[in-house]
């Protein structure tokens, strides 16, 4: 129960992913009925207190505007150990590539997911977008990597001009659990590094803006999955050789190697390389013939961080070509936290700047 005068009291443990926050409530929440995660994330969406926690945990000062995390509910059934329903300070969202990796990492640490000291443990995980696996490799009884394997990814179309104020560009989208919208940074006369952060948000809100509403933002079977979630903007390093490495981690064999910035929801700014929408670069890669058997993307952030990316499978969505990928790297606990909320404080949850 809440202390005298404290309305509410949200204990949550955070982890980070290759930079990326990721907060994971802990406390129990108020009920959010829906028979899959799925609906669960429509009925937290019109959750008056729901929502509370989620700006509670978002905005400042107990977060800020690139603030991302979870709440845990129960899965679509008994074939995953959990289900997941995905937050930032815009609201709910359908993926969470970075997010998968750090629950994997949190559910072997706390126990929840029983694991032996030195080898492979499967996280299996209902999130909005379907059912993915957190592949958690432990040694001597600490989590080494995470690679988790994600619902299929697809391209949705190629060639798209989208006007800006930076002149005319062309855009792909891929799907890879949200949508995304994928440019060189070159075509806006940009690069993918900190000085350029504030024109790279701006492009990225302006590209999303432009298509976000239309049929070509449509998902194929899901009208829910709807919407361009984020804008990626990339540069292209070439190939990495077998066995090379950089200040962020391994790469593998032939790795077509690039560095992207992705701008989701209405301007946060990823600083990992994007779980899922690194997922939506694979299955553009490999659509163009850019990225071949065996080979890996070797996909790095804005501020160095890596993940490695694969092809697990080949399959079909909607009768359209689509790969099952896989993507590794690593999560680290960063605090546990109880944090409240006074009903004297004339904030309430909180505001944000941007």
């Amino acid at each position: 129960m809440p202390r005298m005068g404290v309305l509410h009291e949200i204990r949550t443990t955070d982890y980070h992913t290759a930079g990326e926050p990721f907060r994971i409530v802990t406390s129990e929440l108020p009920a959010i009925p829906g028979a899959t995660v799925r609906d669960r994330r429509e009925s937290a969406r019109n959750d008056a207190e729901v929502d509370l926690v989620r700006r509670l945990l978002c905005h400042e000062p107990r977060g800020h505007a690139d603030m991302y995390g979870c709440f845990l509910v129960p899965p679509d059934d008994g074939g995953a150990h959990l289900g997941a329903l995905f937050w930032h300070k815009d609201g709910f969202s359908t993926a969470c590539g970075h997010g998968t990796i750090a629950l994997g990492a949190w559910a072997v640490e706390s126990g929840r997911v029983p694991a032996p000291p030195d080898g492979d443990t499967e996280v299996v995980i209902d999130v909005p977008s379907g059912r993915v696996t957190a592949r958690v490799s432990r040694r001597a009884g600490l989590v080494d990597r995470v690679t988790f394997r994600n619902v299929a990814s697809y391209v949705l179309a190629r060639e798209v001009t989208v006007r800006t104020t930076r002149g005319p560009v062309r855009v792909d989208l891929g799907y890879g659990g949200a949508i995304y919208a994928s440019l060189p940074a070159a075509s806006v006369g940009l690069a993918v590094t900190p000085e350029h952060y504030p024109e790279l948000i701006a492009v990225g809100r302006e590209v999303k803006r432009v298509l976000d509403g239309t049929q070509i933002a449509r998902h194929p079977t899901d009208p829910r999955l709807s919407g361009v979630y984020g804008t990626i903007l990339y540069e292209d390093l070439g190939t990495v050789p077998a066995g090379g490495a950089g200040p962020a981690g391994g790469a593998g064999a032939g790795s077509r190697h690039q560095r992207s910035v992705t701008i989701f929801a209405d301007g946060e700014v990823d600083r990992s390389p994007c779980g899922s929408g690194t997922c939506a670069r694979l299955a553009l890669l490999v659509a163009e013939g850019s990225l071949g058997d065996g080979e890996e993307l070797t996909h790095d952030s804005i501020i160095g961080t890596r993940f490695l990316a694969r092809v697990a499978g080949q399959t079909t969505v909607d009768g359209r070509p689509a790969v099952v990928p896989e993507v590794e790297g690593s999560a680290y606990r960063t605090g546990e936290h109880t944090f409240l909320l006074d009903e004297r404080d004339p904030l309430g949850t909180g505001f944000v700047l941007r």
